[in-house]
């Protein structure tokens, strides 16, 4: 049984534009997720191999939380990321075991 779920998000931002990149991130996604029932955590990775690649780790209590959220507000809030949006890939992760 899975302690958590990680929602880990790659975005292709080009180095010039991170600072801007992650700083709308967190004004427009992660004010919402914080709003979010199960929302445990959000971290913000670079990429030292690959510079233009910026990785997002969201870590949710369990997965009925993450999917509770409606579409149209997920829709909402990643319109309102603008000119920053990005396309992504997604992976999800269980943690079975923190120490």
């Amino acid at each position: 049984m899975s302690e958590a779920v990680v929602e880990f998000l790659t975005f292709t931002v080009d180095p010039s534009d991170q600072a801007g990149w992650i700083a709308h991130d967190d004004k427009v996604w992660t004010a919402f997720l914080r709003r979010q029932p199960g929302f445990v955590s959000k971290q913000v990775w670079t990429d030292r191999s690959n510079p233009g690649l910026v990785h997002t780790v969201i870590t949710w209590t369990d997965e009925q939380s993450w999917k509770a959220i409606p579409g149209d507000e997920l829709s909402r809030v990643d319109a309102e990321m603008g000119a920053w949006r990005r396309p992504l890939v997604m992976r999800v992760f269980d943690a079975v075991r923190s120490t």
